[in-house]
């Protein structure tokens, strides 16, 4: 069954099998599963004892941050990033947990960034109790997902900058990828900077003061992420009228352009098709300057037609 074990007592950092972390009267138990495996569902019920609600909200296949109150428990449902593919509506990986006591069962169905840095520091011993670790899985979520956020948003820059370049057409598809990745993160952030809130005020004495300074420095970096994914949606979707505006406006000068062009040369090409008729009488088809003649009769017309547009400020349009 895939999945790792935890515990921390007198300082002291052990790596258990699953089996053997259960019932350990120590500071810290943690138990991670992957509930792709479906012996860990059997497992969370049968040797692990969890209640049934408990497990299903550990267990359920579509998710959203939350944070509920079990007694003296707690059920944490966070999101981060994953090194694996994710759709593009749900960018974002999931891990539960549920805290009980000295005990922390977490569970995730795609591999979650987060959970290898905090690893590191159990094994380094900085993680001492509950609120250590889940404050630290909440830390490291965030930190991880600022960057990404900052670079949604110097994206947008960029295409905005490239808008005074008149470059608009190749920047429609780059800030729709933006617009929809600015959704897909927007629609977890908010809940879960709930959920850190929430969970900060828990009445529980598992979560130490530091802890609960911790999650709310973590709830309001989720906060501020969220707010900048909000602002962004909105450059986006302002960016894109602006691109459609200016490829209606480019579209709408090269077709005057093509408009202004057929005018000049619409009276040329009836003259030279009335004069090119193969029928006798046309007026001085046998003198040596006719075709001389004809030319310079043309670029008249058109010097003078191109005048006429130019004088009505057609091409400034």
């Amino acid at each position: 069954m895939s999945g790792f074990a935890y515990i921390v007592r007198d300082g002291k950092v052990e790596q258990p099998i699953l089996k053997e972390a259960l019932g350990k009267n120590a500071p810290l138990s943690w138990i991670h599963l992957n509930t792709n495996d479906e012996r860990a569902q059997l497992w969370l019920s049968g040797e692990a004892k969890l209640p049934q609600p408990v497990i299903e909200a550990l267990t359920a296949m579509e998710t959203r941050p939350r944070c509920d109150l079990f007694g003296p428990a707690a059920l944490i449902n966070l999101r981060g990033m994953s090194s694996e593919t994710l759709d593009s509506s749900d960018p974002l990986a999931s891990i539960r947990m549920y805290a009980h006591g000295g005990c922390v069962f977490s569970v995730s169905r795609k591999q979650l960034n987060a959970v290898q840095p905090v690893r590191k520091q159990v094994e380094n011993g900085k993680i001492l109790d509950p609120g250590d670790l889940i404050a630290a899985i909440a830390q490291a979520i965030t930190e991880e997902l600022d960057p990404m956020v900052a670079e949604l948003g110097d994206s947008l820059d960029d295409c905005e900058e490239q808008i005074s370049r008149h470059r608009a057409f190749d920047l429609r598809r780059l800030v729709n990828e933006t617009r929809v990745k600015a959704i897909g993160l927007r629609r977890f952030l908010y809940p879960q900077r709930a959920a850190l809130e929430k969970l900060a005020g828990l009445p529980v004495e598992w979560l130490a003061e530091d802890d609960r300074l911790h999650l709310a420095a973590a709830a309001d970096r989720a906060a501020r992420m969220a707010e900048e994914l909000e602002s962004i949606r909105e450059r986006a979707a302002l960016t894109h009228e602006t691109l459609t505006d200016l490829r209606s406006e480019l579209i709408d000068q090269r077709s005057l352009m093509i408009a202004v062009v057929a005018m000049v040369f619409l009276p040329l090409t009836f003259i030279t098709g009335l004069l090119g008729m193969n029928v006798a009488g046309i007026p001085f088809a046998h003198e040596p300057w006719a075709f001389a003649g004809v030319v310079a009769l043309c670029v008249v017309m058109a010097v003078a037609i191109a005048g006429y547009f130019l004088g009505r400020h057609w091409f400034e349009r």
